[in-house]
């Protein structure tokens, strides 16, 4: 198991789609893939790949995870490993680029 770790960006992220009733299906697509994030980085139904545009401020390798899929706009989490061992640091939650 890892401990998830959110940055601001990410916690505020989290509560704009929690605060939004609207967007309670995504808020809880979100939490389900941090809670398998924390499991299995590697779990099949995130299909977590590297994301080479951005990097962690150590310049960590950043990976993108899927919350949603074959949805418009679908929300990728974006995290990378650290900053100590069995610790994921999640930068931000937010819609497809």
């Amino acid at each position: 198991m890892f401990k998830i770790l959110l940055t601001i960006e990410a916690e505020q992220n989290l509560n704009s789609l929690k605060k939004n009733k609207s967007l309670k299906k995504r808020h809880n697509a979100a939490k389900k893939t941090l809670k398998y994030l924390a499991q299995d980085p590697r779990h099949p139904s995130l299909q977590t790949h590297p994301f080479y545009s951005l990097s962690g401020p150590n310049g960590e390798k950043v990976f993108e995870a899927y919350a949603e899929q074959n949805t418009p706009a679908a929300y990728r989490i974006f995290w990378y490993y650290g900053p100590q061992r069995k610790q994921i640091t999640v930068l931000a939650i937010t819609p497809h680029p």
